[in-house]
């Protein structure tokens, strides 16, 4: 590969961009645009329908792990270059991908509207692209996912429900979006949900001891094992003898994070309701919470049966990533 330029916080010739003017750095940046997991994507047609616009696709455009139906890790809003004006460059996330004169990298915040991040891409070639592609995305997609969770933070704080029941039983405090309400409260449990038209969002909070996630056994065992017990103990469909389960033909991904500063395991994988036919897809974080020789358990799932569940889950992600510890 030829020798790559990174460079950061700076403007690159290749964009076409003007320079900017002392007067427009002072000026005052106007909100971001966008949906929730939206990227727009800078790039002529020719590069777009080729073999670059396929690597593209295929990193950005993955499909989420853990959801029932194959979803997009992004959705991708191509436009050329020439129109990299007006609202497009308001957008949120962008991605600015051209041939030039050399192989380069470089991440912007804030240029044209705030909170944004753009990626500048070049390449001599189509090799440099793909190669800047292959070193570089995985770096992309962590920021852009990161922003996009302070993004539905900061959307949901507009109109919080109160989270004064968590505080109490658990000492924590959530950021939790207006349209959830308190399903059920008891000692060691409280289920949290919103309805809406198609379905429901469901948020369980509880801790268990330390020995019921790690006792010498396989972590995602324990794991699916304790969310079972949970499910047969508190979450019953309408008919009788039905309780939650994680759907045993897929095993549930694993990964391990840090959430509030604690180690955590995070699980993805798909419910469903034994005896029935009610599914989806949850999110489980195991937050070790040592200081109170407890794991805290905050779970996400989602019934929306035969539409879209990426931003619904993902929005079960944001709350659940606001969790401070109280005490």
């Amino acid at each position: 590969m030829k020798k790559l330029a990174v460079l950061t916080f700076v403007s690159l010739s290749f964009l076409s961009c003007k320079e900017t003017s002392k007067e427009d750095t002072q000026a005052i940046l106007s909100e971001s645009n966008g949906k929730i997991n939206n990227v727009s994507i800078i790039i002529d047609d020719n590069l777009w329908n080729g073999e670059i616009g396929d690597s593209i696709r295929k990193k950005f455009a993955a499909p989420v792990d853990g959801l029932p139906q194959e979803e997009p890790l992004f959705t991708l809003n191509q436009y050329p270059t020439k129109v990299f004006e007006g609202f497009v460059r308001k957008s949120r996330n962008i991605i600015v991908v051209k041939k030039g004169k050399e192989a380069a990298f470089v991440s912007n915040t804030n240029k044209f509207a705030k909170p944004q991040n753009i990626f500048f891409i070049s390449g001599t070639d189509t090799e440099d692209v793909l190669n800047i592609l292959e070193e570089k995305s995985a770096e992309i997609i962590k920021t852009i996912k990161a922003a996009e969770i302070i993004e539905n933070q900061i959307r949901m704080k507009k109109s919080l429900v109160s989270d004064e029941q968590l505080q109490k039983k658990f000492g924590i405090s959530l950021q939790i979006g207006f349209g959830y309400k308190y399903d059920m409260v008891k000692d060691n449990f409280v289920w949290l949900r919103k309805e809406f038209t198609s379905g429901y969002n469901s948020i369980l909070v509880y801790q268990v001891p330390i020995d019921k996630v790690e006792n010498g056994g396989d972590i995602i065992t324990n794991i699916t094992t304790m969310r079972d017990e949970i499910g047969k103990a508190n979450i019953h469909g309408t008919l009788p003898n039905t309780w939650m389960i994680t759907e045993a033909a897929y095993a549930p991904y694993l990964f391990d994070v840090t959430v509030a500063g604690k180690k955590t395991y995070l699980t993805k994988g798909t419910w469903e309701l034994k005896n029935d036919f009610m599914a989806g897809p949850f999110v489980n974080y195991a937050i070790k919470d040592t200081k109170n020789n407890r794991y805290l358990i905050l779970e996400g799932f989602t019934y929306n049966p035969s539409k879209s569940k990426r931003d619904l889950v993902f929005e079960l992600e944001a709350i659940i990533q606001s969790v401070k510890f109280l005490k």
